[in-house]
């Protein structure tokens, strides 16, 4: 008996596969059509990629076909959805964004313009590469949000805003902190400060206001002699600027800054002096 049921398995899959051969070499495009949503309502009832891909296939032959017609929306949406539920998703956030301008009034359109967006999410890359991408999921969620402010997505949407947004202070900061390691102390002073100014509430703030004071001092005590008294006032600003927010914390930079701006003082008298 478990012979004959492995071997009728075997035949109905070879079966289903003739079939499906058959049909991708039909020149009728209703009979994809009908296999095509076949196999994709198998994928939502599976969830395996594989009846998805196999859609796609059809729906890559039909969907010229379709334009205009009455099905095409419905085509439209079955393959941008079957490429978003396999993870294709450069492909997907393209094809959600067509959908959304072909059929403006459709009932997905709403779903459409988040999985548009949420694509371009899946795709943003680490912090440390190009954030292209990330720029695009932005907007994209940000329209979304505006569009639709009470939408079924807005929360999802929300939080991907929020991650996307930290990973581009992330980007900033790195930026900048390279070149303070890198040595490169004007460009991190200048870099910290558009930080600061570009992400007033960002986590980083304490770091960055400590690094750019860190730049300062030392740009200034490894200056020519005419220089040095102009950028040690300028590297104490950027100090009380550090210690009017995190003067009364438990900082992790809190001695150190202290024993820069004690430094600053000594060599600051001792130029008075002379």
């Amino acid at each position: 008996m478990k012979r004959l049921l492995v071997l009728l398995i075997i035949t109905v899959g070879f079966s289903s596969c003739g079939e499906y051969q058959k049909v991708l070499k039909e020149k009728e495009i209703s009979p994809k059509y009908e296999m095509a949503k076949q196999l994709y309502e198998q994928g939502l009832e599976t969830g395996k990629n594989r009846y998805f891909r196999k859609a796609i296939r059809l729906f890559d032959q039909i969907l010229p076909q379709y334009k205009g017609k009455p099905a095409g929306e419905t085509v439209s949406y079955m393959n941008a959805n079957a490429h978003y539920l396999v993870g294709d998703y450069f492909l997907s956030g393209y094809l959600m964004e067509r959908f959304t301008k072909s059929y403006p009034n459709s009932e997905k359109v709403e779903e459409a313009f988040f999985k548009s967006a949420e694509s371009f999410y899946k795709v943003s890359p680490v912090y440390s590469k190009d954030q292209e991408d990330t720029y695009k999921a932005l907007n994209k969620l940000q329209f979304y949000i505006n569009t639709y402010p009470d939408g079924e997505y807005f929360i999802a949407a929300n939080d991907m805003i929020q991650e996307l947004s930290q990973k581009i202070e992330r980007k900033f900061y790195e930026i900048a902190k390279q070149y303070h390691h890198t040595e490169r102390y004007k460009a991190a002073i200048q870099s910290f400060d558009n930080f600061t100014l570009k992400f007033p509430g960002s986590k980083l703030r304490e770091q960055a206001l400590f690094y750019k004071f860190e730049s300062a001092y030392i740009l200034a005590i490894n200056s020519v002699s005419y220089l040095v008294p102009e950028r040690l006032a300028e590297a104490l600003l950027y100090y009380e600027d550090f210690m009017k927010y995190y003067g009364d914390t438990e900082s992790e930079f809190l001695e150190q800054a202290k024993t820069y701006a004690q430094d600053i003082e000594q060599r600051t008298n001792t130029q008075i002096e002379l």
